[in-house]
């Protein structure tokens, strides 16, 4: 997916995430890149990865552990929660 620029990162940075989720690039229960990693990737602030990933949170695809990272559920965790 290109980044457009011209529009707000942070869904456009939320969506290939959660493509890379949906796709299996990061499978369940794999560690997601950290905000730090994000924002040098995608070539943005630490605050524009960091509400990237509240969005795919919200969407109930990955849970934070703290000190631990942000973690890809497992189908099963995702209907549970």
């Amino acid at each position: 997916m290109q980044i457009d620029r011209t529009r707000a990162m942070w869904p456009q940075i939320a969506a290939v995430i959660i493509e890379r989720i949906t796709n299996g690039t990061y499978p369940p229960g794999s560690k997601v890149p950290s905000i730090v990693a994000l924002a040098v990737e995608f070539d943005v602030v630490n605050s524009t990865a960091q509400r990237a990933m509240e969005a795919v949170r919200a969407e109930g695809l990955t849970r934070s552990e703290k000190g631990m990272g942000t973690f890809v559920l497992k189908p099963a965790e995702r209907d549970s929660n």
